[in-house]
């Protein structure tokens, strides 16, 4: 019983840390940032993906069910890094989403 709430312990603080290290490298504008850093980044603040529909192609959205809050973006392609003006959306969202401390 000890061991397994330790291993919890340390599972659930390796990926706080991997969310803090994202959130800050997010913050950075940074001009490699790739699809699957916001993925991680944004389920760490409770969003799932989902696809926008089945004709959708690269439209995705990321939906918080508990706040109702939708990031609404287009994936990346070929490169999965993200655009400029893409992060500096998505620390727009979270901002205006109260999930950001001034």
């Amino acid at each position: 019983m000890h061991i397994f709430n330790f291993c919890c312990i340390l599972l659930i603080s390796d990926d706080m840390a991997k969310h803090e290290k994202l959130l800050k490298r997010l913050l950075s504008n940074p001009t490699d940032f790739t699809f699957g850093e916001l993925d991680t980044l944004l389920s760490g603040f409770g969003f799932k993906l989902a696809n926008a529909g089945g004709t959708s192609g690269s439209a995705v959205r990321f939906i918080n069910y508990e706040t109702g809050h939708i990031i609404r973006l287009h994936k990346p392609h070929p490169s999965p890094v993200l655009k400029q003006y893409l992060v500096k959306f998505i620390i727009n969202e979270l901002t205006q989403g109260g999930y950001l401390n001034d």
